[in-house]
């Protein structure tokens, strides 16, 4: 019997939902400062996703590393995998040829379409701020990529109307308009410090799906800077198992990296 666990943190949850996302056939690469994705990653492999393939910091197929340690595109990470993939020379082929088909998304601001923007704040020439950029982002946006968009600051700074810059294609306009342009798959769910969303299938506008232990509906519904699509019926996101949590704390990630990325973590879900 599989028994939930009744002590875990919001950034475990986060970890868990999006662990629960993978499957064995997928093969996935991640970006960098993606410790939730990359525990993400190992913990779908310790537990229901054993053929998971991983492309660590798209180097290291199929590494082994023992355990989170050093950042997330440290060659620490790339430890007992089966081979280096030159990622100028070789890596880019098989993201453009469809092999690599599964990526996650962070932004700066996100959109109601999951539109991600990671490059500036403001106008493009004169930004208020201006970000780190969106580096492999705008290829596995436009490539018909499987996007899994995680966000550790549900706010309204974050989750805007409109993102300033397209970095990251999501749904566009939203209903037909990236299927029109010939892009296939886009942005599966966005998993944050609050709920899940996915999107609605017609208009593909953001969908709540549901909200963690001890948040409201309406709270979300505040956070969010656009309306969000709300079902009559939101349920409670499924909590970890026991177990989950035991490889989560004691053998993926037992000095807490995936903190480093949350503001606030540690904080109990009550």
């Amino acid at each position: 019997m599989t028994h939930c666990a009744e002590d875990y943190t919001i950034d475990e949850l986060m970890v868990v939902t999006l662990a629960r996302q993978f499957t064995s056939d997928d093969i996935i690469l991640n970006g960098t400062v993606s410790f939730i994705p990359v525990a993400a990653i190992l913990l779908a492999r310790e537990t229901h996703a054993p053929g998971l393939t991983w492309v660590a910091g798209a180097v290291g197929v199929d590494a082994q590393p023992g355990y989170l340690m050093g950042n997330t595109l440290d060659p620490t990470m790339w430890k007992n995998c089966v081979m280096y993939l030159p990622q100028w020379e070789d890596m880019w082929s098989y993201v453009h040829r469809g092999t690599l088909e599964t990526f996650c998304i962070r932004g700066a601001q996100i959109d109601k379409y999951g539109n991600v923007n990671n490059t500036v704040i403001g106008d493009y020439y004169h930004p208020k701020v201006r970000l780190p950029g969106s580096a492999g982002m705008g290829d596995m946006g436009s490539l018909d990529k499987r996007i899994f968009i995680w966000s550790t600051t549900h706010n309204r700074r974050t989750f805007v109307e409109r993102v300033d810059f397209l970095g990251c294609v999501g749904y566009l306009d939203g209903g037909d308009s990236r299927e029109r342009l010939g892009l296939k798959n886009g942005p599966q769910l966005v998993i944050t410090d609050l709920g899940v969303m996915d999107f609605e299938p017609e208009s593909k506008r953001m969908r709540l799906r549901s909200v963690h232990r001890g948040v409201t509906v309406e709270h979300v519904r505040e956070q969010t800077g656009f309306e969000l699509v709300i079902p009559d019926e939101v349920p409670e996101t499924p909590p970890p198992t026991e177990r989950e949590i035991h490889l989560l704390r004691d053998v993926i990630d037992p000095k807490g990296m995936r903190k480093l990325e949350f503001r606030g973590a540690g904080k109990s879900v009550k």
